[in-house]
């Protein structure tokens, strides 16, 4: 018998855990969901920014090394229109740093992407047959979903709302991640644009947690044993973690995202659409202080990117992370420099304890 107070988390994803290692795009690879499903907890491999043979690769890794579940994340949103005002008038923006670093201007803008959940990577899973399937930005269109869920996985999304939890359960998911306003990177909202409409974690999850009957998943703010309990007392079936996992050895950030990561106060992070075009919260740096870190000019999800590019590519390699995101909760003085694994298990066992008390 499970030692958790509410196993249908656990019975529902067949894991021993109810912590979940959060799908961050660009910073995890099968490295640290290998060590968390090692562990018990659902590891994630995310493959928004993976093109269709580095997916293969990676489960290819996975598979040899575990047999755990697995979680794919996907974003499914809709690739934007083109609008070369626009661009041209963001780029147009950013030309005094241009100036500055010494950058062409004058060159084609790089393309930056985020591949929306189609239908090679539907036929992918198909192969595959993960565990679970989780998707941000709301969920695929219905055919999609539905040749997902005849594989037999369970299939999870992120709400940042009451409204688009009860919008999730209605369209066919098993469990919702309830995210709060305190989560680093990417919000999940898809019901609205408005930033006005995004919740707290601790308001969020017991009014979500209401609203559905599937189980929910809580996600934001939380960085130790203590918010693990008190997700759970909250209603949550289990946790999402993300940041908290940044400063492990498998995650895949750079020396001076790991440096701002146990250095940046509380109050440092900011949601910003200038990386991609979409609200993310990451910690506040050079070009977020002085455009401010949301702009009307910056181009539709996934755009934005692609003129920093050329910024990145001179700044990064001298330490600077003036032009780059570094995304993170706003819990991230809570992370620990554990293996992925070791963390899983000791935030499990301090929640536990704290549990029985």
């Amino acid at each position: 018998m499970s030692q958790w107070p509410d196993t249908r988390l656990l019975d529902l994803l067949g894991i021993e855990l109810p912590i979940i290692q959060a799908p961050m795009a660009g910073s995890t690879g099968s490295a640290m969901a290998i060590a968390v499903s090692h562990a018990g907890g659902l590891g994630s491999l995310p493959c928004a920014t993976l093109n269709l043979e580095q997916i293969r690769a990676e489960l290819q890794a996975f598979k040899q090394a575990c047999n755990g579940p697995l979680n794919l994340n996907f974003f499914c949103h809709q690739p934007p229109e083109p609008d070369p005002a626009r661009d041209a008038a963001w780029k147009q923006a950013l030309k005094p740093y241009y100036a500055e670093l010494g950058a062409d201007f004058d060159a084609p803008t790089p393309v930056s992407n985020r591949a929306p959940f189609d239908d090679a990577t539907c036929s992918l899973v198909e192969a595959f047959k993960p565990a679970v399937v989780s998707f941000h930005f709301g969920l695929p269109e219905a055919s999609l979903l539905a040749r997902v869920k005849a594989t037999g996985a369970k299939v999870l999304s992120s709400a940042t709302t009451v409204d688009e939890a009860i919008w999730l359960e209605q369209h066919g998911c098993d469990a919702i991640i309830a995210m709060g306003y305190e989560a680093g990177g990417h919000r999940g909202m898809f019901l609205s644009t408005d930033l006005n409409t995004q919740v707290g974690t601790l308001a969020l999850v017991p009014q979500v947690v209401d609203a559905v009957s599937v189980p929910v998943i809580a996600a934001g703010g939380i960085g130790d044993h203590r918010g693990i309990v008190a997700a759970l007392a909250l209603g949550a079936s289990g946790v999402q973690l993300g940041t908290a996992y940044l400063l492990c050895p498998e995650a895949k950030v750079s020396a001076a995202h790991r440096q701002a990561l146990q250095t940046s106060k509380d109050s440092e992070t900011a949601l910003t659409n200038l990386f991609t075009g979409r609200p993310a919260r990451g910690i506040t740096t050079r070009i977020m202080r002085e455009l401010g870190p949301i702009s009307d000019l910056a181009p539709r999800f996934p755009l934005a990117g692609g003129a920093l590019m050329p910024l990145r590519a001179i700044s990064e390699p001298n330490g600077s992370s003036d032009f780059s995101n570094l995304w993170s909760g706003q819990a991230a003085r809570l992370a620990r420099a554990l293996p992925a694994g070791e963390l899983t298990r000791s935030l499990a066992e301090k929640a536990l304890t704290q549990l029985r008390r």
